[in-house]
């Protein structure tokens, strides 16, 4: 019998030997007990590397060190305790805070220990997953950005499936208003309802064309572009549209490159941030600046041209800073905003290959800068104003909506053109096999096997050197021309036809 007691002692001895040694031996996890107040009594290698602390400094030390100190003061600790022993259990994930002052992300287990029926203090076991977390916020971050793909996207899709008939009745609204202005004479009524019209549809446009940008799906003109020119050119408008109370400041480096935009979205853009600052204070200071980003600072090719709209105001939340860009979101009051300003922004700047970032402090303003890719040349002003209205020849016009070729050729013929209308490519194709034609000017979209663009790069390849000049509210077709052939978007004013004729190469 006192043999058999001597080796029950013997093992129960090499039994807590071994499950000392193991505990100890866990690298992983900090194994340690607490008295029933909290105070640590037993210590780990593992609790030594993810810690800091070795045993002889921390065994007798009361747990909540580990806390923050927001926590210690809110009574976590101690309340992590008190349900661990009332639910036989504590869990939580949490910041703990190193020997050396540094936080990481715990997972707490908080387990109460039982000798004889009698509670004798507790069990914790933690283990650092900062590194896991991590890899699930950026997961999650991924997710989101994928989920906000796939809502522009969906945006793409539905406003450019209404956009294109939306943008032809437009046309014909516009197009009809310049021979109803010359039909009706100086009859006062009539010419302030046709200005009406006239300013309702222009609103039309310019709100589906904002939103088009937003989706990148906007038909553009890309040009090598002074960036210092077209600011100076739209000086005038932003002072008329910032007003007396806020004060417009520039500072433009001399030797700011050209970018390649296309010029009225530059311009849109640079009005939208203007005017968005302007709204975002009752007075201040706008400053609008321009100057080159070389990579790794070092001059030489390559590099972006950052252009900046910082203002004074109140400074935009964190919680809806995430938010500015999404189309109709807006913090103004409802007559005051679309929503589409900023969108308009962002849509601009990744179409131009470039992107947009923000920058603002509660109370302290927001700086909005766009960042686009430097380009060699470019454009003088005289190139982009210069037109000449009037104009001789014939022109095939190659448009599948009776309402809007009717318009186009009325243009057409006011400024001295003579117009052969035909409804798709295939037709245009006969009909200049009949020779006379001086010029074509095609929609992009419509029916049939070949489209508008490729009616204008057959023709490139067959008579290169015949004008052509494509139209196009919305396509997807369009964002492939690249500059190959220019776009005039729908809808359409008459000096703009007249300006878009004149810059074809002849």
């Amino acid at each position: 019998m006192f043999k058999k007691d001597q080796q029950r002692q013997r093992d129960l001895f090499e039994s807590e030997r071994n499950f000392r040694l193991l505990v100890e031996g866990v690298a992983d996890y900090a194994l340690y007990m607490l008295d029933p107040d909290g105070v640590v009594t037993s210590w780990n290698s593992g609790g030594q590397r993810i810690k800091g602390y070795p045993a002889d400094e921390i065994i007798g030390q009361h747990f909540s060190r580990f806390y923050t100190e927001v926590d210690r003061a809110n009574g976590k600790p101690l309340r992590a305790l008190r349900i661990a022993r009332e639910q036989g259990r504590y869990e939580e994930e949490g910041w703990r805070v190193r020997k050396d002052g540094t936080f990481f992300w715990a997972s707490v287990i908080i387990d109460p220990i039982h000798e004889d029926g009698h509670f004798v203090g507790f069990a914790k076991i933690t283990r650092d997953i900062t590194e896991r977390r991590e890899t699930q916020l950026k997961l999650e971050q991924m997710h989101q950005q994928l989920a906000e793909s796939q809502k522009l996207d969906a945006l793409g899709q539905l406003t450019g499936g209404v956009a294109h008939d939306f943008n032809n009745l437009l046309m014909v609204i516009s197009g009809s208003l310049h021979t109803l202005r010359k039909a009706v004479g100086d009859d006062p009524k009539c010419q302030r309802a046709i200005s009406a019209i006239e300013g309702a549809t222009k609103r039309g446009a310019s709100l589906t064309s904002q939103l088009l940008t937003f989706a990148r799906r906007q038909s553009v003109n890309p040009q090598a572009v002074d960036v210092a020119e077209r600011i100076d050119a739209v000086r005038e408008v932003l002072d008329a549209a910032i007003g007396s109370s806020v004060a417009l400041q520039f500072d433009i480096d001399r030797d700011v490159w050209p970018v390649m935009v296309d010029v009225a979205e530059f311009e849109t853009a640079l009005i939208n941030l203007v005017v968005n600052a302007r709204d975002a204070m009752a007075d201040g200071v706008i400053t609008i600046s321009a100057h080159n980003v070389t990579p790794g600072g070092e001059a030489g090719t390559g590099g972006q041209v950052a252009i900046s709209v910082e203002d004074t105001g109140a400074g935009i939340a964190p919680d809806i800073l995430g938010k500015i860009f999404d189309p109709f979101f807006t913090t103004k009051p409802i007559g005051k905003g679309t929503g589409l300003g900023l969108s308009q922004v962002h849509g601009f700047a990744h179409q131009a290959g470039g992107t947009v970032k923000v920058a603002s402090e509660l109370g302290k303003g927001t700086r909005i800068t766009i960042l686009l890719p430097r380009k060699e040349t470019a454009v003088t002003a005289e190139d982009v104003n210069a037109a000449e209205i009037g104009g001789s020849g014939t022109v095939l016009l190659v448009e599948d909506n009776p309402e809007v070729a009717s318009v186009s050729a009325g243009l057409l013929e006011q400024l001295g053109y003579t117009v052969r209308r035909v409804a798709n490519a295939e037709a245009a194709l006969r009909e200049l096999e009949l020779d006379g034609i001086d010029l074509v000017f095609s929609d992009i979209v419509m029916p049939g096997k070949m489209d508008g663009l490729g009616l204008a790069r057959h023709l490139k390849a067959v008579r290169p050197r015949l004008p052509i000049l494509l139209a196009s509210g919305y396509s997807d077709a369009a964002l492939s021309v690249r500059g190959d052939f220019p776009i005039l978007r729908k809808p359409y004013e008459i000096h703009e036809l007249s300006q878009a004729i004149a810059r074809l190469p002849r």
